[in-house]
């Protein structure tokens, strides 16, 4: 990175170690993509009477030339289950690993440009297992992660929300790929948590 991590901890046990592990993980996605220019990564503890420990607020912050930068966040509220700190760290450096797999796709050509994605519709949701599929314009239905959703946009999605995505073979079939909300209006309120029958 042209630019030291920089790494911001709060109410977390073992900060030396936790640093050690931050930097490891830094490394390893600068190894995958090394155009990133900076990095900012905050772990917190965060202070709620109704849980007992192990849960942590991980954020991370990319920046690259030219491109739009990469933003993970994993928020103790959005867990289902208590999560070890290194298990929060290497999950959400994960996740920032394929939103980067994205961006390189790009730059290489390998995914279409945000204007020349298609626009498609949500017709199933399993909140709990973290997946939807979307039909595409030719009505093919394609399977999508939560962690492809932009701007962690999975929780306000609705069956029959337009979406924009970049199609790609995954290891079982096609997948989407950076899907992203078309307008606000179409959006599930934060608190609904609807699910398809039987998930």
């Amino acid at each position: 990175m042209q630019l030291p991590i920089h790494i911001v901890l709060t109410k977390v046990p073992q900060p030396a170690t936790v640093r050690q592990e931050i930097l490891k993980a830094a490394d390893a996605v600068e190894r995958f993509y090394d155009r990133i220019t900076s990095c900012r990564v905050a772990v917190s503890n965060p202070e709620m009477r109704h849980r007992k420990g192990g849960l942590y607020d991980v954020h991370i912050s990319m920046r690259m030339p030219g491109r739009k930068d990469i933003e993970v966040s994993r928020r103790a509220e959005d867990q289902a289950e208590r999560e070890h700190l290194n298990v929060a760290l290497r999950k959400a450096f994960a996740q920032a690993r394929r939103q980067l797999q994205d961006v390189a796709r790009e730059s290489r050509g390998d995914v279409k440009s945000r204007a020349e994605q298609e626009i498609g519709r949500v017709t199933k949701l399993f909140d709990r297992s973290g997946y939807g599929i979307v039909e595409a314009p030719d009505g093919r239905e394609i399977y999508f992660h939560r962690n492809s959703v932009l701007n962690r946009g999975f929780r306000r999605l609705h069956i029959g929300c337009p979406v924009t995505f970049a199609e790609e073979m995954g290891e079982t079939g096609p997948q989407a790929s950076t899907v992203r909300i078309v307008g606000r209006r179409d959006l599930r309120p934060q608190a609904e948590l609807a699910t398809v029958e039987g998930d």
